[in-house]
C-alpha cells in the first residue's frame, strides 16, 4: 500500500521559516520524481518544487531563492524548507511521487499570518 504522509504545516507569522516533510512507503522512493503542490482556496493546485531521481530541481517562481527541497532516499523521505514566508503562501501542501503512476498525500496547512 502506497502511503505519503506530510507533516510539519502550521501557522507562522510572514517572515518566518517552515519545514515541511513527506514520509513515504509502498514505493520505491529513489527512483521517483518527488513534488510539493499548493492548493489555496479557490485557486487551482499548483507546483511549488520538484525534485528528479538524481536531485534536479525545479521551482515555482514565486518561490525561488526562498524554498529549498530536498530528499533523503535513506529515509524515503523529502523536505521542502520554507523561509520568508508571505501570506500568499498560505494553501494546504500536496506531496506527490511521480514514475508511471501519480501518488499523493493527504495535505498540511500552511498558514501565514501578516
Amino acid at each position: 500500500q502506497v502511503q505519503l504522509v506530510e507533516s510539519g504545516g502550521g501557522l507562522v507569522q510572514a517572515g518566518g521559516s517552515l519545514r515541511l516533510s513527506c514520509a513515504t512507503s509502498g514505493i520505491a522512493f529513489n527512483i521517483h520524481t518527488m513534488g510539493w503542490y499548493r492548493q489555496a482556496p479557490g485557486k487551482e493546485r499548483e507546483l511549488v518544487a520538484s525534485i528528479s531521481r538524481g536531485g534536479t530541481t525545479t521551482y515555482a517562481y514565486s518561490v525561488k531563492g526562498r524554498f529549498t527541497i530536498s530528499r533523503d532516499n535513506a529515509k524515503n523521505t523529502v523536505y521542502l524548507e520554507m523561509n520568508s514566508l508571505k501570506p500568499e503562501d498560505t494553501a494546504v501542501y500536496y506531496c506527490n511521487a511521480q514514475l508511471i503512476s501519480n501518488y499523493w498525500g493527504q495535505g498540511t496547512q500552511v498558514t501565514v499570518s501578516s
